[in-house]
């Protein structure tokens, strides 16, 4: 009874909170990373809860807590209403090093420094660019670090804002009022950061005219760590493909928008990444777990195969 009553206190407390810091995979081969709970992890609603709200307690982006809950009311879950927090990710395939940000998962991850013991691997959600202003792709670092930053708008925002009857100022003082927050990392590409924001609920979303935006409290704690030159790569992985224990799992999140593939051609390319995980053998998967998660596509790890003892 005691291990049941622990056990429902775990899986449906309102008040822990998601692990942001996860230990780095003992095994070279695997790629999931989870928490201490094995059953997939729900929360219950208070009467005055958003689904926003809880995703941003639990350190999730908006497009995480929607994708999760589909069947769930945005704005007015319910009191104890069921929410499920994802609890497990697989990480993107890129080097081991410094930071990740996977755009279609809205998620940014990094790795601490190899001398650091034990090793683990850090994660929080993003905003990205919006449509018309794509957050570029390819590999860059961390060229610049600023506390209080100051912002001075682009001509090209300033006109965009006024042509909506919006007068932006010339420089935006530090402060938490202004756009950029409290702390800021350049990236190597012109113009573009990584920083925190004063409109934390689109986190989640493609809102920014191509910069990074992160909770206030997460980029708080991340800041101090990384260094400037910090390598940073910015991947579109939307299907993600990965061992753990045996298992091989698949994680699958919606295509950027503008860039959306056909059911045939996500279907191609999960079956050309379950090939390449698997030394370049198909494994004998479960074809109803892959179709499942490919029409679902919420982000949430499905293991479709398990190797047996002689494998």
């Amino acid at each position: 009874m005691i291990n049941k009553t622990f056990l429902y206190l775990l899986l449906f407390s309102s008040h822990a909170a998601l692990a942001t810091s996860y230990s780095y995979p003992e095994n070279a081969d695997d790629r999931l990373l989870k928490d201490d709970i094995e059953e997939a992890h729900y929360t219950l609603a208070k009467y005055e809860d958003t689904l926003l709200d809880i995703a941003r307690q639990f350190d999730l982006g908006q497009n995480e807590i929607l994708l999760a809950n589909p069947e769930v009311d945005r704005w007015l879950p319910g009191e104890k209403a069921r929410v499920r927090i994802p609890n497990k990710r697989l990480l993107p395939d890129t080097p081991h090093q410094g930071l990740i940000l996977n755009l279609p998962e809205y998620r940014l991850y990094y790795y601490p420094k190899q001398s650091q013991q034990p090793r683990v691997v850090i994660t929080h959600p993003i905003s990205i660019g919006r449509v018309d202003w794509d957050t570029p792709l390819g590999k860059t670092r961390i060229i610049a670090k600023k506390r209080n930053p100051t912002w001075t708008p682009p001509k090209s925002i300033k006109k965009e804002h006024a042509e909506q009857g919006e007068i932006l100022p010339d420089v935006f003082p530090a402060g938490p009022d202004n756009p950029l927050g409290l702390f800021a990392l350049r990236l190597g590409v012109p113009g573009y950061l990584i920083h925190s924001t004063n409109k934390p609920y689109g986190v989640g979303m493609r809102v920014s005219h191509g910069c990074i935006r992160m909770y206030p409290e997460d980029i708080e704690r991340l800041f101090p760590q990384v260094k400037t030159g910090t390598p940073v790569y910015i991947v579109n992985q939307a299907i993600k493909v990965g061992w753990s224990e045996n298992k091989l799992y698949i994680e699958i999140h919606p295509e950027l928008e503008g860039k959306e593939l056909s059911y045939d051609q996500r279907l191609n390319t999960t079956l050309e990444l379950i090939e390449q995980a698997n030394k370049n053998k198909m494994p004998v998967i479960n074809g109803t777990l892959l179709k499942q998660a490919l029409r679902q596509s919420n982000g949430i790890p499905v293991a479709i195969f398990e190797r047996s003892f002689f494998e």
